[in-house]
């Protein structure tokens, strides 16, 4: 082979050997060597994309592939099925092991069958039951584990010991999620008794939306709903559960923190101030909630891979500032290792206070898996660590893989690693000059990362932030350019200097000091909000422009040769399927009550309804910057007491049926009818009765010129223990708007990234 006696090509060359069983068998051999099948220059690059160690990160990729395709099945598979056939993909990888091609196959049919059995396992190993319709008057008694502050109600999750009151309940929830007036929580800990009003976790909202009812499930909680009356503490039964007494104190610490910092700091600042130390989530007015998330900064509002990143950084660099001070400590003792190991029990001790969240636990796992690396002498950041971080995450919490805040985390943590690992450096090119010191003095190749990471950080997630909410911040760059640095390296390191000297009593002025970096950040986030084409609104799309975009993003930070580029061609057709989703023409609400039609000017037009969470989410996923509180949102629908009528852009006739005495004429002029009561046998329209969407959920209709295409948000015949299939056969699905406007739902800082 030519080159042979040169040591750089005997370094490539081992790239192409796969070692197996303490033989290495060339893996060059298993590539068709004609030029015109694969050209030679694609077969150099293929063997150098699967040299070794290459192929780690794509086993992490097929382990959360497996994890997906379980949640695509229409109905929940047998746990010892799934088991049985990751056995089968482990014992197929054995015995292909030596050989290169097979071995790599039989090992991604591993992963993948893997990901799918644990995912299985996870949803067997929690079963609980799940409420299966609405029930008022409800006697509930139970300990308090949880409770947490919103903009608009508090809410609390009782773990229940008793129930009653209703006969409708044949399974009864062991857990349920309950929202109260605010200020009207219990405290964590406490044994109360009440009365409530229960609902099914929230369905989809319109085919393709967030599944809030899959998300509660894994949360183990099996309704929603919203206290009745008053909330009495009375004596337990039997003692509280360690776990529960260890909550409570927890609670308890969190309160009095949140206590101390709003007398110090009122407002806004205070309550976004308590909200990165503590968690806890308050009241913030609502022009400044906004201009977060339309500024791109809306990320600072959910303790994640951020906020956990900044505490250990800090306690990591004083801590071995302070010890590289004290003399001979240096040079004996392993300090970098001492900082490392304090800065991990910090950031555990910050999970703890701040609610131990599941996006919470997964940044943890991420920074501690970095610290024991420092620890142990191993690189600090590599696609390796991302990957080991990303298994563990996926093995223990297998549904975080739909979730949001896990996909934007390590689309951003991916994209930062590939980037700091082949572009980055280029900015620190030519330091070694006098034109490049001077440069590093005034900190431009700092800025210039800066804007560098924030740029990739910000290309990696948006695929992520318009599946997901709708909306991209185009100036997203500019406002954490002005604001993340100051609370990286103020408002933080003053939180934790407030932290440290609370006991001590010298902590006002620190709270003080994080309230003007806080004002400072506000500030930014209401001047960006103000720019002209701030928020960027998208149409909803499907899950395969995201699954291409995803499978760009990897292709792209995981090969280093040329073939990454190809992953920017995946990412373009992504695009260009996401421009190209049609909209619907006719929503129907997953109880019926609520529907929409697209009218000629291209906009929604909706039957009056007081289901304004549902309005909100449809108009986020047209595009269409209406508030839910417009009075022209039903402009286009005319309505009398038996039916309201919409009329569709090409002029046919859409019917909402309020009383039987409609059927007669509807059925002659409407081309669709919904109702929720029993249409007649003949009627020429197409009618979406309530048979339907019980069994099928919200529902999508697309226009052919002839008839309508139905888009559901459930298959026919869909049974998963987190929408049960005998819900479709019992009782309606429905929650009342009452109990959706006082539960409160997953805000944007629960879906935000990780990042």
């Amino acid at each position: 082979m030519a080159g042979e006696g040169n040591p750089q090509s005997r370094a490539q060359a081992g790239t192409r050997t796969w070692p197996v069983g303490g033989t290495r068998q060339a893996w060059g051999a298993a590539w068709p060597s004609r030029e015109f099948v694969v050209p030679a220059r694609l077969r150099e690059w293929a063997k150098a994309e699967v040299g070794a160690g290459r192929l780690l990160p794509w086993f992490a990729v097929a382990f959360g592939a497996g994890i997906v395709l379980y949640f695509t099945a229409e109905r929940e598979p047998v746990w010892w099925a799934a088991t049985a056939l990751a056995a089968v993909g482990a014992a197929a990888a054995v015995l292909v092991r030596r050989h290169p091609v097979g071995f790599v196959l039989a090992l991604g049919f591993f992963a993948v069958t893997a990901g799918f059995a644990v995912a299985t396992l996870k949803t067997a190993l929690i079963a609980h039951p799940v409420l299966r319709f609405q029930v008022s008057g409800v006697s509930l008694a139970g300990f308090v584990e949880l409770r947490e502050e919103s903009q608009k109600t508090d809410r609390f999750v009782m773990r229940v010991e008793r129930i009653g009151g209703s006969r409708r309940m044949p399974e009864t929830p062991q857990r349920v999620r309950l929202s109260v007036r605010r200020g009207m929580a219990p405290p964590a800990g406490a044994f109360v008794e009440l009365k409530a009003q229960l609902d099914p976790p929230l369905q989809p909202l319109k085919p393709g939306s967030y599944d809030f009812a899959c998300d509660l499930y894994f949360q183990r909680i099996g309704a929603s709903g919203f206290v009745r009356g008053a909330i009495k503490i009375i004596a337990p039964p039997a003692a509280a559960g360690l776990r529960l007494r260890a909550n409570a104190v927890v609670q308890g610490l969190r309160d009095a923190i949140d206590a101390r910092i709003r007398s110090v700091v009122p407002g806004d600042p205070g309550a976004i101030a308590s909200m990165l130390i503590t968690g806890k989530r308050d009241a913030i007015a609502a022009n400044v909630y906004n201009a977060m998330f339309v500024s791109g900064i809306g990320h600072v509002l959910s303790i994640s891979g951020y906020h956990m990143a900044v505490v250990a950084g800090v306690v990591f660099f004083f801590l071995r500032a302070l010890l590289a001070l004290i003399p001979g400590v240096a040079e004996r003792m392993p300090i970098k290792k001492w900082a490392a190991f304090a800065a991990l029990g910090v950031t555990a001790f910050y999970l703890v206070l701040s609610g131990a969240e599941v996006a919470t636990q997964r940044s943890f796992i991420m920074i501690a898996i970095v610290l024991i690396g420092v620890m142990l002498d191993r690189p600090i950041l590599t696609l390796r660590t991302v990957t080991i971080a990303a298994l563990i995450v996926l093995l223990f919490a297998p549904e975080a893989v739909v979730h949001p805040s896990f996909q934007m985390s390590f689309a951003a943590t991916l994209a930062l690693v590939a980037a700091y690992a082949r572009g980055l450096p280029w900015t620190r090119a030519g330091v070694d000059t006098s034109l490049g010191a001077r440069a590093a003095l005034w900190g431009v190749n700092e800025i210039a990362s800066l804007i560098l990471a924030s740029l990739v950080a910000g290309l990696a997630t948006t695929p992520y932030a318009a599946y997901h909410f709708h909306r991209l911040a185009p100036y997203g760059v500019l406002a954490n350019l002005l604001a993340m640095p100051v609370v990286s390296a103020w408002v933080m390191p003053m939180g934790l200097v407030g932290i440290l000297a609370m006991p001590f009593g010298f902590d006002s002025e620190c709270w003080r000091q994080m309230g003007y970096g806080i004002e400072w950040m506000d500030a930014v986030a209401l001047w960006v909000a103000s720019l002209p084409g701030a928020f960027g609104r998208v149409n909803a799309f499907g899950t395969g422009p995201l699954l291409l975009a995803t499978a760009g993003l990897l292709v792209i930070g995981l090969l280093k040769t040329p073939l990454r580029w190809f992953g920017g061609l995946l990412a373009l057709t992504a695009v260009i399927f996401a421009a190209r989703t049609p909209v619907p023409d006719v929503l129907v609400a997953g109880d019926g009550r609520t529907f929409a039609v697209r009218g000629a000017d291209g906009r929604l037009a909706f039957h009056h309804s007081r289901d304004t969470f549902a309005m909100r989410e449809w108009l986020a996923a047209d595009a269409d910057g209406r508030d839910v509180r417009d009075r022209g949102l039903g402009a286009g629908i005319v309505c009398d007491p038996s039916a309201c009528i919409g009329k569709l852009a090409d002029g046919r006739l859409v019917s909402y049926v309020l009383a039987p005495d409609a059927f007669e004429e509807d059925c002659r002029r409407a081309v669709l009818i919904v109702t929720t009561r029993e249409a007649p046998p003949h009627c020429a329209a197409m009618v979406l009765g309530r048979s339907l969407w019980r069994a099928r959920g919200a529902l999508a209709l697309y226009g052919d010129g002839s008839g309508f295409t139905i888009e559901a948000a459930r298959a026919e015949g869909f049974d998963r223990p987190w929408a049960p299939a005998a819900l479709s056969r019992t009782a309606p699905t429905s929650t009342s708007p009452a109990s959706r406007r006082r539960d409160a739902t997953p805000r944007h800082e629960n879906l935000e990234a990780d990042d």
